[in-house]
């Protein structure tokens, strides 16, 4: 019996999830490449380890599909192996009149996407109950939303995958994909193998891949930093679980919120500010290839002409502790310089924006030949990996 062999690029959340789908499923044989000393390296192991429920997303889209399959299915995968998972409950806060619109907005997209248990409080007494330090004229509440350590969620997935009979390749940076007929060529510093199937789930390298492949250079992906402080413990009381912000609808991006994390620190934040650097985690960071490749990207002038005002704020709110500090104050009047006490490991995102300057807000696949390459996975990519992973297969690999 021939058997299928398939490469899968990337060990993020999202391509060790895809990698566990194949062998589980006994597809063929699976062999990961993933270019750091460990998985998780990047945008899985930085982020706020947030279980969403589907606020936010249009009805209809692949995010509001995948993320409501897959924050059930993270729920089950993380009760089977004994990992933490936390429902702290989110609060998505109008902190004036003028956010009502919007708010409402959320309201009705959640209904529509079936959130569970998702209330609206229009009683600022009653929005205490549940946050009893919070400022807002009204909110929707969902109770279930849950957070998670993704990282470790990552390496249970990997040790399923090794257990099914697949191969983790660490250190092993993908430099060349070459056709040979059918089947593709993968070449690393230190190997080449050919495989019937190669999927790229690379995130902040997935433009890079799409070229070795040969795909059109659009969507290109711009990072955005997102950079966190950490409430001081002795005031962690002042959040019982997420103060989110009424999102604005023009910006791909929610502002700066309270999460408590699964191990019960408090981070306020993120922001979104432009890398300098595809793994850009401070400004330090430079890289002048990638920055230079950003601003002469057809849509670099489109964006910043939408968007200029908006740069130049999270900026200001990168650089300036008081700037950031009036943002998270508008949720909590109680909140105090003091307590924000160190900014924590930053995460950069991998937006994917296209040739017109628009950022794209939903998954995005292509195809090229025996190659399927995950264009824009963002939040929420991590809630929805087991369920992007049986995505991918029944419609791109099967």
């Amino acid at each position: 019996m021939i058997v299928k062999r398939f490469a899968v690029i990337g060990g993020g959340i999202v391509g060790i999830a895809l990698a566990r789908a194949l062998a589980v499923r006994g597809l063929g044989e699976v062999t990961v490449f993933e270019k750091e000393a460990r998985l998780a390296t990047h945008q899985t192991g930085h982020n706020s380890g947030v279980v969403h429920a589907g606020l936010y997303y249009r009805p209809g889209s692949l995010k509001a599909q995948l993320c409501a399959e897959g924050r059930q299915r993270i729920r089950d995968y993380c009760l089977e192996k004994s990992l933490p998972y936390r429902e702290v409950g989110k609060l998505v806060v109008a902190v004036d009149e003028a956010d009502l619109p919007a708010l409402a907005v959320i309201e009705q997209r959640s209904l529509a996407t079936g959130v569970p248990g998702l209330a609206r409080i229009d009683d600022p007494a009653k929005l205490r109950e549940i946050e009893p330090h919070v400022a807002g004229v009204a909110a929707v509440h969902s109770p279930h939303t849950a957070v998670v350590d993704y990282a470790a969620i990552t390496e249970a997935m990997a040790q399923d995958v090794r257990a099914s009979g697949g191969t983790i390749l660490l250190g092993q940076e993908v430099t060349g994909l070459h056709r040979e007929g059918t089947r593709i060529r993968v070449q690393t510093a230190v190997s080449e193998q050919v495989f019937d199937q190669v999927i790229a789930c690379a995130g902040l390298q997935s433009d890079v891949v799409a070229r070795l492949a040969g795909a059109d250079p659009s969507p290109k992906i711009l990072p955005f930093r997102g950079e966190y402080w950490e409430l001081a413990p002795e005031r962690s009381q002042l959040v019982n679980g997420m103060i989110y912000p009424v999102p604005d609808p023009a910006f791909p991006f929610l502002g700066v919120h309270f999460t408590r994390g699964v191990y019960n620190d408090v981070h306020v934040g993120p922001n979104a500010v432009p890398a300098l650097a595809r793994e850009g985690y401070s400004w330090g960071k430079v890289s002048v290839r990638d920055t230079l490749e950003s601003l002469r990207w057809p849509g670099a002038l489109p964006l910043a002409k939408r968007y200029w005002k908006m740069g130049l704020d999270s900026v200001g709110e990168s650089l300036l502790k008081p700037v950031y500090f009036s943002r998270a104050r508008r949720f909590i009047p109680e909140l105090k310089p003091s307590d924000l006490t160190a900014k924590t490991a930053a995460g950069v995102r991998a937006q994917a924006w296209g040739r017109d300057g628009s950022l794209l807000d939903d998954f995005a696949v292509d195809q090229n030949g025996p190659v399927t390459l995950l264009r824009n996975a963002p939040s929420p990519a991590a809630t929805s990996s087991l369920a992007i992973a049986d995505y991918l297969i029944d419609n791109y690999l099967t």
